[in-house]
């Protein structure tokens, strides 16, 4: 998997355009479906990664990349799912996120925010 260009908005993998938020499952890319979370939005002030959205535990290490300006909430149920299921959870700027995703792709999988 290739991170060829990220910016607000806008990510590029393996040549294919993506302007919308992302999940990495075990080297498939899906559209994150947050709808679940929405009801959350209004304590937020944006909709929220919570644990009700379909999120890929399978692996070692899971990457939330928060966006361009790492604005997406990752609420503390998320976290304490993390710790229960042993999954290293990094939550970090999608640009930085996108980097650690590179060095472990195998044993990593992500939710990664594209706008603010």
């Amino acid at each position: 998997m290739q991170f060829r260009h990220f910016e607000f908005g806008v990510i590029d993998i393996d040549g294919v355009t993506y302007e919308h938020d992302l999940v990495v499952d075990r080297g498939e890319i899906h559209r994150r479906k947050k709808k679940a979370s929405r009801k959350f939005r209004e304590t937020f002030g944006h909709t929220p990664l919570s644990v009700e959205e379909n999120i890929p535990w399978k692996c070692t290490c899971l990457v939330i990349g928060t966006g361009a300006y790492g604005r997406l909430p990752v609420m503390d149920d998320v976290k304490r799912k993390a710790r229960d299921r042993r999954v290293r959870l990094v939550v970090l700027p999608t640009a930085q996120a996108i980097k650690v995703l590179e060095k472990h792709p195998k044993k990593t999988n992500a939710v990664l925010h594209v706008t603010c």
